[in-house]
């Protein structure tokens, strides 16, 4: 753990610290429980830790970045200046700003491009997944940034970005790569990335509320069998769901690649089109 700890703070200047913030830390009593309270108290932080007591079972168990309701109430509880809530392995990150607005891997990644942009250490662009929100994408093209999608895993996501010598990219539900630092997604160099960009006083709500995400839907549907979308009744159907859609949104139906559902994500500006 402390070796882990030093390595992550020769990221950044020796005079870094987080005196003055106060941080609410969902570990999903997973593998960053010790590194990132300890990390994160060492620079000065204020920190309220849940999801810090292991006993072998209870990993993302109502806990951590699939449930980032215990920080939203928790920031509102302690009046913390930002929640952050890992996965079990700590390699995923979901935040809150200090209004307890959720804050999603997509926003994060926007913030960083708009910011590595600026400092001229973002390599190529960004690599998004087919999930990421059309609201990133717009972002990015505004921003003059490229971004490219890649099918959804982060395994996906680094493959995209070795090939095309991209140094950020990641998901929506929290897993970044920053290839400026390491090969692979780790949630607690993120959230000091993040940390760093924030310690200037800046309000998470300001950094952190990036573009504006298109209204998204998503739905697992738990199948006998996957293939299920293959058959022609299902073909009909998604045909049928994408010509109402019409331009003002996109669908994506596919096979989970862990459990047996069917995943359906739709957004569109147009709320009737979704809900």
């Amino acid at each position: 753990n402390d070796k882990y700890i030093e390595i992550l703070k020769k990221n950044f200047p020796n005079n870094f610290n987080l005196k003055g913030t106060k941080i609410v830390l969902d570990c999903a009593n997973g593998a960053g429980y010790k590194a990132a309270p300890k990390l994160l108290s060492n620079l000065g932080a204020k920190v309220v830790s849940i999801g810090v007591k292991p006993n072998g079972f209870n990993i993302n168990d109502k806990c951590g970045s699939t449930y980032p309701s215990k920080i939203q109430s928790a920031v509102r509880k302690y009046k913390a200046d930002v929640g952050i809530s890992f996965d079990g392995d700590a390699d995923r990150i979901i935040m809150c700003d200090e209004n307890g607005k959720i804050i999603n891997g997509d926003q994060i990644i926007a913030m960083l491009a708009r910011r590595w942009k600026s400092k001229k250490i973002l390599k190529g662009g960004v690599i998004g997944t087919l999930m990421s929100n059309y609201g990133l994408e717009n972002f990015l093209r505004k921003e003059k940034i490229k971004f490219f999608r890649s099918k959804v895993g982060d395994r996906y996501v680094k493959e995209k970005m070795k090939k095309l010598n991209f140094n950020l990219g990641g998901e929506q539900s929290g897993h970044i790569i920053l290839g400026k630092f390491a090969t692979t997604g780790d949630g607690l160099m993120v959230a000091l990335e993040v940390l760093f960009s924030l310690r200037k006083g800046k309000k998470a709500s300001q950094l952190l509320n990036v573009f504006r995400p298109l209204p998204q839907i998503l739905e697992n549907v738990m199948v006998k069998d996957k293939n299920i979308i293959n058959k022609p009744k299902c073909k009909k159907a998604i045909k049928k769901a994408n010509k109402l859609m019409n331009g003002y949104g996109r669908l994506l139906i596919r096979k989970s690649g862990t459990e047996p559902k069917i995943r359906i994500m739709g957004e569109s500006y147009d709320k009737n089109l979704i809900f």
